[in-house]
C-alpha cells in the first residue's frame, strides 16, 4: 500500500511504554485479595475436630474453602452450570461475551452476563452496582487474577467469598449451616441448591424462601441434565429432596481457650489447639451438672494436662456461659491460692537439708513477728512429723518452713520457674509469710503449671495450648530433684481420703493420685490440684466475682470435681501407669530427726489479752481466746489464781468472764515461768 494509506508500524519504545504503562496499572492497582483472607478464625482439637468458631468483625460465617476437602463432583457440576470453559479461558471468555452480546443485541436488553467464574469473584471482592462499568472493571480485575493465582486458587477464592443467604459466605459455612456436615461428600439436592443460591442468596434462602429455593434448585438440576453432569432419574429423584428448613448451630466446645487462641493466633483461619474434643465436652457436662449441687450460683473450672508433654487436654473456663459471670475465663483469672503452694515450700526445705518428711516439727502457738498463724480448725497438734503436718494441711508448720527458706526467696523461685506471685502492695514491698496460707495471687493454669512439675521430677515447663507448640524448645527450668518430687507426691498421696471415697492403695483399679485442698480468706477460693495416672487435675470453685462461701472448703467443694475428673479419664481409657512410688521415709540424722526450735531463752509474753487493756462482752456466752508467746511450750493459763481449762472444740485456752470488773490472767510455761496481765472487762450496752 503506498500513499497516505500507506501502514505504519508503531515504534517499538512505544509498544515498550505501553506495555510498561499497563503492567504499572496493574502493580498499582492489584486485585483486594484481602477480604479474602478475612475468614472466621476457627479452633480445632488436637485430631482436627471443630471446637469453636467465631465470626468475622463484620459478623459474617466465612471459612477459607480448600478444593482437597470439597466434593470433587460438586466442583465440576458447578463448572457446568456456571463457567463450563473456565479451565480454557484466561479469566474472559471471549465467546460468552460475543454470544451475550448477540443475543441483547436481538432481545434489546441483557439475556446472559457472560461472568466467568473469575469474573463473578472479582465482583465478590468488589461488590459494586451492576452496569457496563462495572462488567469492564470485572473482566480487568479477571486478568488480573488470571496472572497472580491459578485455576485452584481462584475457585477457592470463589468458593470463599459466594454468599449463601444473610450473614453465610463459603460453600464451607454453607454446608455446615444448612447440612450439617463438611461439603466433602453432598447429595445431588445439596450440590444443586448451593450451586443456584450464590445467584439471588436472600431470595432463594431454604429457611426463609422455601419455594423460591426449590425453583432454583429444580432450574440448576435442569442444567445439569442438558450438561449431561446428572442423569435425569437422579435429577428426579433431587427435585424431591427435603429443603433445610433451619440452619443449623456450630459445635461449641472450650469458649474461653478457643476465644484466646483466635484472638492470640498471627494468622487467621484454623488454630490446631492441644485440646480433645472428646473429653472437653466431657469435662463441660460434667462442670455444669456438679454446680447444680450448690445454691449459692457458685460456678466451677477445671484443666487437665497431660504431664509429659505439658500440654492441655480440658480447659473449662466457667460452668456455662449462661452462669453468673460465666464468659470470665476462671482458669486464667487472679485468686488466692489458699493452701495449694505449700507443697512447694516443703519441698525446697527438703532440698536445702532444713527438713525431711519423717522430721518432727512444733504446731504450737507462735508469732513471727506481728503475725500469728492458726490452723484452719484453730487446734494446735503439739508435734508432728513433716508429712503429717503437710498432709494435714498444718498452717504453723508450713510457715515456720517458708520462715526457714525464706519468703522474699521462695517467691523469686516461682517467679523465674514462670508463676509469678501478686502480692498485696505494701510499703516494703516484700513477699511475707502470708505465702504459705494463700496470701498471694496466682491462676488455675499456674497452679496446673506447678503440679505437673511436681508430677516430672520437678522440672515446670510451660503449658501448650498449640499442637505446633507441644514440643517446646524452652529449656525446663529445674525447681527441685527428682527424688524431692517423688518424696513431696508420696506424701500427698497418703493424704486422707476423702469421705465416702476408698483410698487408691486399697483399691486396685483406681489411680494413685496425690493432691491438695486450698481454702482461700473467707471462703472465696476452693481448691483442689493433683496429679496421678500421667495427668495433673486443677479444680477451682466460687463465685466469679470473688463473694464469699460460708464452710466452702477446697476440700469439700473442690476435691470431689478433682476425683470426678480423674473418673472421667480412666472410663475414657487415658489412664497411664502409676509414677507415684511408695516412699517410707525415715529420721536419717540429727538434723532431719527434730526440726530446730527457735531459742526461748526469754519467758512467755501475754499477746492476749495485755495488760491494762479493756475488753468488752457482747454476752454472758461470748469467750475470749487467750495467745502467749515466747518461753517453752505446754501453757498453763490461771484467771484470778483458778486453773482455766482448754476448750473442747477448739483445744484452746477460752476464757468466759462470768462478770463485769477486773481480773487477772496468767501464764505459765512447761519450764514454769510466768508472765501476767491485768484486765478490765466491760459489759456492752
Amino acid at each position: 500500500m503506498t500513499g497516505k494509506y500507506k501502514h505504519r508500524r508503531l515504534p517499538f519504545w512505544a509498544v515498550l511504554a505501553v506495555i510498561g504503562v499497563v503492567a504499572a496499572a496493574d502493580l498499582i492497582f492489584p486485585p483486594p485479595l484481602e477480604r479474602a483472607q478475612t475468614v472466621s478464625p476457627l479452633v480445632v482439637d488436637r485430631e482436627g475436630q471443630w471446637l469453636h468458631a467465631f465470626a468475622t468483625d463484620a459478623g459474617r460465617w466465612r471459612f477459607a474453602a480448600d478444593l482437597d476437602a470439597i466434593d470433587p463432583v460438586f466442583i465440576e457440576r458447578l463448572i457446568a452450570v456456571e463457567d463450563k470453559r473456565y479451565w480454557r479461558h484466561w479469566g474472559v471468555d471471549l465467546f460468552a461475551v460475543l454470544r451475550a452480546g448477540r443475543s441483547s443485541a436481538k432481545s434489546g436488553r441483557i439475556v446472559s452476563g457472560a461472568s466467568t467464574l473469575t469474573m463473578q469473584t472479582a465482583r465478590l471482592m468488589e461488590p459494586r452496582r451492576r452496569n457496563l462499568r462495572s462488567k469492564l472493571i470485572e473482566m480487568v480485575r479477571a486478568l488480573q487474577l488470571e496472572r497472580r493465582l491459578s485455576k485452584k486458587q481462584i475457585l477457592e477464592l470463589y468458593l470463599t467469598l459466594a454468599p449463601y443467604g444473610g450473614n453465610v459466605e463459603g460453600v464451607r459455612a454453607a454446608s455446615l449451616i444448612y447440612f450439617d456436615k463438611e461439603p466433602v461428600r453432598l447429595t445431588d439436592a445439596e450440590q444443586a441448591l448451593l450451586i443456584a443460591l450464590p445467584q439471588a442468596p436472600e431470595a432463594r434462602r431454604p429457611d426463609l424462601k422455601a419455594a423460591n429455593a426449590k425453583i432454583a434448585r429444580a432450574a440448576v438440576l435442569e442444567k445439569l441434565v442438558h450438561a449431561a453432569a446428572i442423569t435425569p432419574v437422579r435429577a428426579d429423584e433431587a427435585r424431591e429432596a427435603t429443603l433445610p428448613r433451619a440452619r443449623k448451630s456450630f459445635p461449641r466446645f472450650a469458649y474461653h481457650a478457643a476465644n484466646r487462641l483466635a484472638q492470640s493466633s498471627s494468622q487467621s483461619g484454623t488454630v490446631r489447639s492441644t485440646l480433645d474434643r472428646l473429653l472437653q465436652s466431657r469435662a463441660e457436662a460434667m462442670v455444669a451438672a456438679y454446680v447444680t449441687g450448690f445454691d449459692d450460683g457458685a460456678t466451677a473450672s477445671l484443666l487437665i494436662i497431660h504431664n509429659e508433654t505439658r500440654t492441655v487436654r480440658v480447659a473449662v473456663g466457667s460452668s456455662g456461659l449462661a452462669a453468673k459471670g460465666g464468659w470470665i475465663d476462671l482458669t486464667a483469672a487472679v485468686r488466692s491460692p489458699g493452701s495449694t503452694l505449700k507443697p512447694f515450700i516443703y519441698a525446697l526445705a527438703f532440698e536445702d537439708g532444713v527438713a525431711g518428711p519423717a522430721s518432727v516439727i512444733d504446731d504450737m502457738p507462735r508469732n513471727f513477728g506481728d503475725y500469728s498463724p492458726e490452723n484452719f480448725d484453730r487446734t494446735f497438734r503439739g508435734e508432728v512429723r513433716v508429712r503429717e503436718a503437710l498432709q494435714h494441711s498444718l498452717n504453723v508448720p508450713a510457715v515456720t518452713m517458708l520462715d526457714r527458706i525464706g519468703a522474699a526467696r521462695f517467691a523469686a523461685i516461682l517467679r523465674a520457674a514462670g508463676v509469678p506471685l501478686r502480692t498485696p502492695q505494701r510499703a516494703d514491698n516484700k513477699p511475707g509469710l502470708a505465702l504459705a496460707l494463700g496470701g498471694a495471687g496466682v491462676t488455675a493454669q499456674e497452679i496446673a503449671t506447678l503440679y505437673a512439675a511436681l508430677a516430672e521430677g520437678g522440672e515446670v515447663r510451660p503449658l501448650a495450648w498449640v499442637a505446633d507448640e507441644e514440643a517446646s524448645t524452652v529449656a525446663p527450668y529445674s525447681l527441685f530433684s527428682e527424688a524431692t518430687a517423688k518424696r513431696v507426691s508420696a506424701i500427698l498421696a497418703d493424704a486422707p481420703s476423702l469421705a465416702g471415697r476408698a483410698p487408691a492403695k486399697l483399691a486396685q483399679s483406681a489411680t494413685r493420685v496425690a493432691f491438695k485442698t486450698g481454702t482461700s480468706y473467707g471462703y472465696r477460693d476452693a481448691w483442689a490440684a493433683g496429679h496421678g495416672g500421667g495427668y495433673t487435675v486443677v479444680a477451682w470453685v466460687g463465685h466469679a466475682d470473688g463473694a464469699a462461701r460460708s464452710g466452702a472448703t477446697g476440700r469439700k467443694a473442690a476435691a470431689p470435681l478433682l476425683f470426678e475428673a480423674f473418673d472421667m479419664l480412666e472410663r475414657n481409657g487415658e489412664r497411664l501407669p502409676d509414677t507415684i512410688e511408695v516412699i517410707d521415709d525415715q529420721p536419717t540424722g540429727p538434723l532431719l530427726a527434730r526440726l530446730d526450735r527457735p531459742r526461748r531463752e526469754a519467758p512467755p509474753e501475754i499477746t492476749f489479752p495485755r495488760s491494762g487493756v479493756e475488753v468488752f462482752q457482747s454476752s454472758a456466752e461470748r469467750g475470749f481466746a487467750l495467745a502467749a508467746r515466747g518461753g517453752a511450750a505446754g501453757y498453763r493459763w490461771y484467771v484470778n489464781g483458778e486453773r482455766l481449762m482448754r476448750d473442747e472444740t477448739s483445744g484452746r485456752a477460752v476464757w468466759r468472764p462470768t462478770d463485769p470488773g477486773f481480773y487477772d490472767v496468767a501464764v505459765v510455761d512447761r519450764e514454769g515461768r510466768m508472765a501476767k496481765s491485768k484486765v478490765r472487762v466491760i459489759a456492752s450496752r
